[in-house]
C-alpha cells in the first residue's frame, strides 16, 4: 500500500456516485478525507459514512460550475494545505443534444465542471502533491476516447480532461506525482439515470456495475507501489 495511514485525500463530486462510493472505500482511521460536493445535505451524508470508517471528514461545499467560486477557493486553499496525498476529480455533469440543436449554455457548463475546475483545482494543489509524492487521478468516460452521436459537448470536455491529464504526467515526470485516468463505462450513478432519461430510455441500475466498483479499481490504482503508475485504466 502506498497510501499513508494519516493519507490527507481530496474528492470532487463526493456527494454521490463514484465520488462518495471512493470517499467510504479510502476511508480509515488517521486519515483526512476533504469531500467537494455541490448539495450540502447529500455532502454531509457521505462524511458521516466516512467519520464512521474512522476517517476525519471536511466538507467544502462548492459549485464547480461557478469560475469565481472555484478560483476563490482554489486560492483559499493553496496556502492551508501543504500536504495532498491524492487528488481525485469525480464530479461531472452531461448535457446530451446534436451539435445543430444545442445550447452554447450547456457547453459552457459542462466545460466549467469537467474541465476548467479540475485544471484549477489540479494547478493550486500541485505544490502540495508534489510535497507528499501524491498522485491525480481523473476519472473521465468512455466518452473521452470516441464521441458518438449527440455526446459532442460531453465528449469534447472530456477528451480535453485525458489532454491536461496526459501533459501533467510528462510535466510531473521526476517530482514523485503520479497521474492516472479512470475510463469507467457505464455507472449505476445519478449521471447514468440522467442520461438515459435524455436517451429517452427506461433505467434500470441492476443492468450496470454500481460505483463502489469502479472506486475499488480507484483505489487499486492509488495503491500500487510507488515504482509503478496506473496510466490508463478502463472498467467495464
Amino acid at each position: 500500500m502506498t497510501i499513508p495511514s494519516d493519507a490527507v485525500v481530496f474528492i470532487t463530486g463526493a456527494s454521490s456516485g463514484i465520488g462518495a462510493a471512493l470517499a467510504e472505500e479510502i476511508a480509515a482511521p488517521g486519515r483526512t478525507v476533504h469531500l467537494q460536493g455541490r448539495d450540502a445535505t447529500r455532502l454531509a451524508s457521505t462524511a458521516d459514512r466516512v467519520a464512521k470508517a474512522g476517517a476525519t471528514p471536511v466538507s467544502h461545499p462548492l459549485d464547480l460550475a461557478d469560475h469565481a467560486a472555484v478560483d476563490a477557493f482554489a486560492a483559499a486553499h493553496v496556502p492551508a494545505m501543504s500536504r495532498l496525498d491524492a487528488l481525485v476529480h469525480s464530479a461531472g455533469t452531461v448535457v446530451l443534444g446534436a451539435v445543430v440543436a444545442s445550447d452554447i449554455a450547456d457547453l459552457d457548463h459542462q466545460y466549467a465542471v469537467n474541465l476548467r475546475a479540475p485544471f484549477v483545482l489540479t494547478r493550486a494543489f500541485l505544490p502540495a502533491l508534489e510535497a507528499a509524492s501524491g498522485q491525480v487521478l481523473f476519472v473521465n468516460s468512455g466518452a473521452g476516447l470516441r464521441a458518438g452521436p449527440h455526446w459532442s459537448q460531453y465528449a469534447a470536455t472530456k477528451f480535453g480532461l485525458k489532454a491536461l491529464a496526459d501533459s501533467l504526467r510528462a510535466e510531473t515526470d521526476g517530482t514523485g506525482v503520479r497521474v492516472t485516468t479512470v475510463f469507467p463505462g457505464r455507472t449505476a450513478t445519478p449521471m447514468q439515470q440522467e442520461v438515459h432519461r435524455m436517451e429517452g430510455r427506461e433505467y434500470d441500475e441492476s443492468a450496470f456495475m454500481g460505483p463502489e466498483h469502479v472506486a475499488e479499481s480507484i483505489l487499486h490504482a492509488l495503491e500500487i507501489a510507488r515504482n509503478a503508475n496506473v496510466v490508463d485504466l478502463s472498467i467495464r
